[in-house]
């Protein structure tokens, strides 16, 4: 009767942690598909601005995040077949690829940290440049077409302010029309509505597109090195928990034994 009981219990136990570890591996499929989502939202949403930028830091952090949930999406496949299939190969493969997303991850999280740090500064030194030396010049549309949405989505004008542009080239020559600053910069966009700089008809924000940008960005950045370093994190926290009774579950009926009497030394 004990024997009899004492297998009903060990049953039970093997059932448990198959249940265990496909629901981790379920929250883990979850997990990776936000991963990728932020990536994805970060190069979606503003990717026009990242041609102003003078690193292309802030978008590899986010490829990277990309590439880390498309991982952990396969990953999180591959581990619910482990576990449904009882396969010791794809188990191992399984944790191979958590310690791969887990330094992709890592990697991503502290680069977004890293140009955090010096977003600031590199907005000051280069912004102001390709506003003023590259808008509206041959061969740099996309330039132009990222600063027309700078400023009207942030509703600024010039990198500091709207006097920025009477430096520019665009402003200097004859393609301005008597323009003082861009069209992009009027609070309501008509034709040649650059002409007059008054604070009715332009946008006049302390602190000019830079200040706007910067908080964009900061906040992105944020949220990369979170996501990144927080789902390493996580990952790392798990494998720790699930890997001792995975191993031993796996085990167990590889050798076609009770789970409490195998020997895994």
């Amino acid at each position: 009767m004990s024997a009899v009981y004492k297998d009903d219990q060990e049953d039970w136990m093997t059932v448990c942690l198959k249940y265990l570890l496909f629901v981790f591996n379920f929250l883990f499929w979850v997990g990776g598909a936000a991963v990728l989502g932020v990536g994805v939202w970060t190069l979606v949403e503003k990717s026009d601005y990242l041609s102003l930028l003078a690193s292309s830091t802030f978008a590899v952090s986010a490829y990277i995040l990309i590439l880390a949930g498309s991982l952990v999406v396969v990953t999180g496949f591959v581990g619910c077949c482990a576990v449904i299939r009882e396969h010791r190969s794809c188990l191992s493969t399984y944790f191979f690829f958590l310690l791969i997303i887990f330094l992709i991850e890592l990697v991503a999280g502290v680069l977004a940290y890293v140009y955090y740090q010096r977003l600031s500064e590199e907005l000051k030194q280069h912004l102001n440049h390709t506003m003023t030396k590259n808008y509206a010049q041959p061969g740099k549309e996309s330039i132009t077409l990222a600063v027309d949405r700078l400023q009207q989505d942030f509703k600024c004008c010039g990198s500091n302010n709207s006097h920025d542009w009477m430096q520019s080239v665009y402003i200097s020559y004859k393609q301005a029309d008597g323009r003082v600053v861009p069209d992009s910069c009027c609070k309501t966009i008509t034709p040649q509505c650059g002409k007059r700089d008054h604070p009715s008809n332009i946008y006049k924000v302390e602190g000019g597109c830079i200040t706007k940008l910067e908080q964009f960005l900061a906040d992105h950045l944020l949220i990369i090195g979170a996501v990144g370093i927080g789902v390493a994190c996580l990952q790392t926290l798990k494998a720790e928990v699930l890997n001792p009774h995975s191993r031993k579950l796996f085990l167990a009926e590889s050798h076609f034994c009770p789970v409490a009497e195998c020997n895994f030394s």
